[in-house]
C-alpha cells in the first residue's frame, strides 16, 4: 500500500496534468471553431464550382484540356504503374487515434499497390505521417508539413499544380488523397479518393446549359480557367478537411484525459482520507494505550 506522502506527490502529479489537459482542450476547442467554418465555408464553394465546371462541359464535352487530366493508363502497357498517393496527417500527437487510422489506411494502401507491382510515392502532409512513412521505406521526397500547420490557399494551389503538371507530363499515372474526413465534433473518418484522372462528369439535361445562354467568355474558355481551380480546391478542401477533423480529435481527447483524471483525483484523495484516518486513529490509539498500561 502507498504511503501517504507518495499519494500525495500522486495527488499533485494528477493536478497539474489536469491543467494541462484542460488548457489544451480550450487551445484545441477554439482552433476547431476556426477550422470547422472553414471548410464549411469551403464545401458549399467547392461544391457549387463542380457544377458550373461539369454545366460548361455539356456545350464542350470535348475540351482537349478534360481529355488530357481524364487520360487514363493503357491496359496494354507493360511498366508499372506510377502511383503518387497524398497522405495527410498532422504535426502533432494528443490527437487519439486520428494520426493511427490514417498511417494504418495508407501502410495498408501502399502494401496493395506494391503487392500489384506499381511503383509509389507518397507525398507526406504531416510530420507524424512522414515519420511513419519513412519507417516503412517510403520517405517524403520534400518537406510539406507546413502545408497543415496553417492552412493556406496559395502554398497548397502550388502544390496541387505541381501534381497537376506531374500527371500530365506522365511522371504519375494515378493521384490518391488519403485523408481524416470532417463529419462532426466527436466523428471522423479516414477517406481515399483518386485525384487523377479525372472522372469525366456525367451531365444530366438539368444541369447543363441551356443553348439560350450566352457565355462571356465562351464556354472552352471558361472549361480552360475553372478546370485548374477545381483541381487546387480539391487539395485545399482535403488539407481544410483534415484540419478540422485533427482540431475535433484533440478536443475529445483532451476532453476525456481530463475525465479519466479527474475520475483518478477523486480516487486518490478518498485513499489519502484513508489512510490519513487510519493514521490518526492508530495515533490515539497508542496514546490511550500507553496512558491505560
Amino acid at each position: 500500500m502507498a504511503t501517504l506522502k507518495e499519494t500525495k506527490d500522486r495527488i499533485n502529479s494528477v493536478k497539474t496534468t489536469l491543467k494541462t489537459t484542460s488548457a489544451m482542450k480550450m487551445v484545441a476547442s477554439a482552433r476547431l471553431h476556426k477550422g470547422q467554418s472553414l471548410i464549411e465555408n469551403m464545401r458549399p464553394y467547392e461544391q457549387r464550382l463542380s457544377r458550373m465546371l461539369q454545366a460548361a462541359l455539356a456545350s464542350v464535352p470535348d475540351s482537349p484540356e478534360l481529355s488530357a487530366l481524364c487520360r487514363q493508363r493503357s491496359e496494354d502497357s507493360h511498366d508499372p504503374e506510377k502511383v503518387a498517393i497524398v497522405a495527410i496527417s498532422s504535426n502533432s500527437s494528443l490527437c487519439g487515434a486520428f494520426n493511427a487510422n490514417v498511417i494504418k489506411e495508407v501502410t495498408n494502401r501502399v502494401a496493395q499497390l506494391k503487392g500489384e507491382g506499381a511503383e509509389i510515392t507518397v507525398l507526406s502532409i504531416g510530420r507524424k505521417m512522414a515519420e511513419a512513412m519513412k519507417k516503412i521505406g517510403q520517405p517524403t521526397p520534400e518537406d510539406l508539413n507546413s502545408l497543415i500547420a496553417h492552412p493556406e490557399y496559395e502554398p497548397v494551389a502550388e502544390f496541387a499544380q505541381k501534381l497537376t503538371d506531374a500527371f500530365l507530363a506522365g511522371i504519375y499515372d494515378r493521384v490518391e488523397i488519403i485523408h481524416n474526413h470532417f463529419v462532426n465534433t466527436a466523428s471522423q473518418k479516414v477517406v481515399t479518393r483518386c485525384y487523377l484522372p479525372m472522372e469525366r462528369p456525367q451531365v444530366s439535361g438539368a444541369d447543363a446549359l441551356s443553348d439560350d445562354y450566352i457565355m462571356e467568355p465562351t464556354a472552352a474558355e471558361l472549361i480552360c480557367a475553372l478546370l485548374p481551380r477545381v483541381l487546387r480546391l480539391g487539395v485545399y478542401t482535403a488539407v481544410l478537411d483534415s484540419n478540422a477533423a485533427e482540431h475535433a480529435a484533440r478536443t475529445v481527447a483532451m476532453q476525456t484525459a481530463t475525465d479519466n483524471g479527474e475520475d483518478l483525483l477523486h480516487e486518490l484523495t478518498l485513499e489519502y482520507n484513508k489512510g490519513r484516518q487510519q493514521k490518526i486513529t492508530a495515533e490515539i490509539l497508542d496514546i490511550v494505550g500507553g496512558s491505560l498500561s
